[in-house]
C-alpha cells in the first residue's frame, strides 16, 4: 500500500500506546520482520516545542527506525503547526495527529478524543498543519464520543477534504475506553465515507487471523496492531506471511524468546542507562513470560531487577527452575504450554484464555476518572 508519496513494504502499523512504543520497542519489532510503519507515543506539542527532555525521549529515533511517524497531541493551531514543522526538522517522514485517546489529560486540553466533537475547528487546525510541512498528516480518531455520537465517518470526510493522507480507526468510542468488542461495522463505515485516502483498522488485532478478518470484514486497506504486539512481538512477521501465502508461522520457540527479549532488555538500558531501563523494564517482562509456560517465580523475580546481572540471573534461574516442566530434549511438555493465542472476536470474553491474553495494562472504571 501506499501513503502519501511513501510505497510501503507491508500493510501493517505498529500503533502507538503511551508508555510502551518507545525506540527499544519500535526497533525490535521492526527487526522481526513484516512492519511497515511505527508510530512514536503520543506526545504533547506544546511541551515538544518547548524541547521538554521527556518530550524530545518520546519522539526520539534512529536510522533503523525508519519510516516513521511522530504523534501530536493538541488543540491550539499555532502549536500543532508548528509542532508539527519540528516534527519535519526532526527526519518523521509524517505526523500523526492523535484524535482518540480518551485518557482525561488529554481531552480536557481538547485533544485526542475531544476532537470528534467540534468538525469544524478541527479541520482548520489540520489546514494549517498541513500548509506548513512537506511531509503527509494523518489522523488516529475513534468511532466517536460515545454510541449516539458516532461522528467518525463524518470527521473522517472532513479530514479527507482537507488534505490528510491517511485515517487510522480504532473501532471502539471514548466512552467504552479499551472495554468491550471492537465494532467492525463501525470501522466499515469509516471506509465507505471516504473516496481516495486509506484507512487503517485497529483494535483487538492479536492474531494474524484476526489481521485477516479485520482486512475481510472492514475493506480497511491496512491493520494498526497495538497490544497485540506486546502479546506477540512477531505478530508483524507472522501476519505478512500469512496475508500473502494463508500460512500460520510456527510460534517462537522459548530460546527465540529469549534471545528478543534479550536484546528488547538491552536497547532500554543503552537508551534510558542501566538503572532507569530495569526499571522501565519490570513492565516489558512479563509480556515475554506471558508465552513461556510456567513463569510465576520469573515474573516475581523480574518486577525487583536493578542491573543488567540481574537480569541475567533471572534468566539463568528460570531456565534452571523450567526443566521440571520439560521432556528430556528440553521441550515444553504438552500440559504446561500456553494456550494458543485465539482471535478475540471468536473468543468467549469470560474465559480463562481471554483474561489471560489482556495482560497489557490500561485504565479501568468509568473514563472520567482516568
Amino acid at each position: 500500500m501506499r501513503l502519501g508519496p511513501y510505497e510501503l513494504s507491508s500493510n501493517l502499523f505498529l500503533s502507538p500506546l503511551a508508555g510502551y512504543t518507545n525506540l527499544p520497542m519500535r526497533l525490535t519489532v521492526r527487526e522481526l520482520g513484516g512492519l511497515a510503519w511505527a508510530t512514536t507515543d503520543l506526545v504533547n506539542a506544546r511541551s515538544l516545542l518547548e524541547r521538554n527532555p521527556t518530550a524530545l525521549k518520546l519522539v526520539a529515533s534512529a536510522p533503523a527506525d525508519r519510516p516513521f511517524a511522530i504523534q501530536l497531541f493538541g488543540s491550539v493551531p499555532s502549536e500543532m503547526r508548528d509542532a508539527a514543522v519540528m516534527c519535519e526538522d526532526l527526519g518523521a517522514e509524517s505526523v500523526d495527529i492523535n484524535m482518540g485517546c480518551p485518557v482525561k489529560k488529554v481531552v480536557k486540553i481538547g485533544g485526542g478524543s475531544a476532537m470528534m466533537t467540534e468538525l469544524d475547528k478541527t479541520a482548520a487546525l489540520v489546514r494549517g498543519m498541513i500548509a506548513a510541512v512537506k511531509i503527509p498528516i494523518t489522523a488516529k480518531m475513534r468511532l466517536g464520543w460515545d454510541d449516539d455520537n458516532l461522528t467518525a465517518p463524518d470527521l473522517a470526510r472532513v479530514l479527507e477534504e482537507a488534505g490528510v493522507a491517511a485515517i487510522f480507526v480504532h473501532g471502539r468510542t471514548r466512552a467504552q475506553g479499551f472495554s468491550g468488542r471492537v465494532n467492525i461495522a463501525g470501522i466499515r463505515s469509516v471506509v465507505a465515507a471516504l473516496t481516495h485516502i486509506p484507512v487503517i483498522g485497529n483494535g483487538d488485532v492479536t492474531t494474524p487471523e484476526a489481521a485477516k478478518h479485520m482486512l475481510d470484514e472492514t475493506g480497511c486497506t491496512g491493520v494498526s496492531i497495538g497490544r497485540g504486539a506486546f502479546y506477540d512481538p512477531w505478530i508483524f512477521r507472522r501476519t505478512h506471511h500469512y496475508l500473502r501465502t494463508g500460512e500460520l508461522l510456527a510460534e517462537p520457540t522459548f530460546e527465540e524468546r529469549v534471545a528478543v527479549m534479550r536484546r528488547h532488555f538491552e536497547r532500554y538500558c543503552e537508551f534510558y542507562g542501566e538503572m532507569y531501563g530495569c526499571r522501565l523494564f519490570r513492565k516489558v517482562a512479563p509480556w515475554y513470560a506471558k508465552r513461556f509456560g510456567p513463569a510465576k517465580p520469573f515474573k516475581q523475580r523480574m518486577i525487583a531487577i536493578t542491573s543488567r546481572a540481574d537480569f541475567e540471573a533471572a534468566i539463568a534461574e528460570h531456565i534452571r527452575w523450567r526443566a521440571q516442566f520439560c521432556d528430556a530434549g528440553g521441550v515444553l511438555l504438552a500440559k504446561y504450554a500456553p494456550a494458543p493465542m485465539v482471535a478475540s472476536f471468536l473468543r468467549d470474553p469470560n474465559s480463562a484464555d481471554a483474561m489471560e491474553s489482556d495482560a497489557i495494562r490500561v485504565p479501568k472504571g468509568p473514563v472520567e476518572v482516568w
